[in-house]
């Protein structure tokens, strides 16, 4: 269903304590896209607390079939701009599987994701894994578990089939990056072969988040890589189980960004500031007084217009605990972040991670020099633009100033908050990923067949 917002009258803005002021926006109807997920709460949010109304915006949030389709709409100008999957705006900018300058001046998240396996990979796997003094299998589980389950698949001429939603989603990364710290070669990808199987010891493909849970039931696939509601959905229906979380994989990752074309933002900057004021608020209002409004969240988002899942289901994530398999409810009180440690400032050395990850698996086929990734980085993630906006906020009351980074370079702290324990600095990619034990390193290539160098 279409869903189009009215602009506030004006004496209900004058009885609010703190409003925004409008600016002189050059387009003040526009339609936005998402996919089903709890993580595009900040539209959902922006529209349905009047965030956009007060920037003077008539918005449309239209639900997308997939992210393909999303990102095609979003260049041909039917989405003003959009959710999207961190990688999109970086690869269609290199021209990996299409061309087009996309950029992002908000990041919408942290972390949201987990990995689900079937019952039958989970009984498989349960004896390789220790126990805490509980009783319960301890976390973070390493993928060390699945190898042997692997390893019979192969023995008896199965493939063991796993799914992702897209190529460049961090649902394709952090599932290769967990595979790989385990032992086990998710496979790459060559100019002539996107499949992103080659040497491959499991088979990653593509399936539509919100057709994760049926395609698992089916046995078409043995485990995914979704965001949420979808991986709590497989235990509400008792189909599978999920053994680690992104949180485990990377603490604090990033995970969807706000995109729009350069051309949209260079023809509307004053649209573009307003939409990422509204963002903001939403995202602050999600975080706000330890989670406090989230479960009003997930009413709004368990909507049909919206994620359209169970409150139940969405609940299990979106309020501080998460479920991996029935009974063993732990907290989780940062599985979803939406404000909180700069979660929607959008720093560059996220982006480079996400490039680096492209380059380990093929999906980058050469060699590239530091500050390829750092230039690569600054022609999509606009920080400029999001600090524009949070200053104009600041200045309306809307928002603290200390719940900024003012002074960033763009480049967080290096960090070994990662399951294998390896440091990660954006500002040294190449050596990041030369200390990756799976993965391409200096100037190797890929044919069709194998790695070369």
């Amino acid at each position: 269903m279409i869903r189009i917002a009215t602009i506030l009258a004006a004496s209900t803005i004058l009885a609010s304590p703190a409003t925004a002021e409008m600016l002189d926006v050059e387009k003040d109807e526009l339609t936005l896209g998402f996919i089903k997920l709890t993580d595009m709460a900040p539209l959902a949010i922006a529209y349905e607390k009047g965030f956009f109304e007060d920037e003077g915006l008539y918005v449309t949030l239209e639900p997308q079939a997939n992210w393909k389709v999303l990102l095609d709409r979003v260049i041909s100008g039917e989405l003003d701009g959009a959710h999207m999957l961190a990688g999109q705006p970086l690869a269609a900018t290199i021209g990996y599987g299409t061309r087009a300058h996309i950029v992002t001046p908000f990041s919408m998240d942290l972390n949201g994701n987990a990995i689900t396996v079937s019952n039958d990979v989970w009984a498989a796997m349960k004896p390789a894994i220790p126990v805490g003094a509980d009783g319960k299998p301890a976390h973070p589980i390493s993928a060390a578990a699945l190898k042997p389950v692997i390893e019979d698949y192969k023995s008896r001429g199965e493939p063991f089939n796993m799914g992702m939603v897209f190529p460049v989603s961090t649902h394709n990364y952090e599932l290769r990056y967990w595979l790989a710290a385990g032992g086990i070669n998710p496979g790459f990808y060559s100019p002539d072969d996107v499949s992103g199987q080659i040497g491959a010891d499991v088979y990653l493909s593509v399936t539509p988040p919100p057709q994760m849970p049926a395609t698992l039931e089916a046995g078409t696939i043995k485990a995914y890589s979704v965001g949420e509601p979808w991986n709590q959905q497989a235990v509400l229906k008792g189909i599978g189980v999920p053994v680690v979380t992104d949180y485990e994989i990377w603490k604090n990752n990033p995970e969807k960004v706000f995109g729009l074309t350069a051309e949209f933002v260079d023809q509307n900057p004053k649209t573009t500031l307003a939409l990422t004021k509204a963002l903001i608020r939403a995202a602050e209002w999600l975080d706000a007084e330890d989670n406090a409004n989230r479960a009003e969240a997930v009413e709004i988002l368990s909507q049909p217009d919206y994620v359209g899942a169970d409150a139940e289901v969405i609940a299990n994530s979106m309020t501080g605990s998460f479920e991996y398999e029935p009974g063993d409810k732990r907290d989780v009180p940062d599985f979803n972040v939406f404000f909180r440690y700069h979660a929607t400032y959008p720093f560059y050395s996220d982006a480079i991670w996400t490039l680096t990850q492209m380059r380990r698996w093929g999906q980058i086929p050469t060699a590239q020099p530091d500050d390829w990734y750092a230039a690569t980085a600054k022609q999509v993630y606009k920080p400029e633009i999001y600090l524009q906006a949070a200053r104009l906020l600041v200045d309306e009351g809307l928002v603290d100033e200390a719940d900024f980074p003012w002074d960033s370079d763009g480049f967080k702290p290096a960090t070994a908050d990662f399951i294998d324990g390896v440091t990660y600095d954006g500002r040294t990619p190449n050596l990041y990923l030369d200390s990756l034990p799976i993965g391409l390193k200096g100037g190797q290539t890929v044919t069709t067949r194998d790695v070369q160098g």
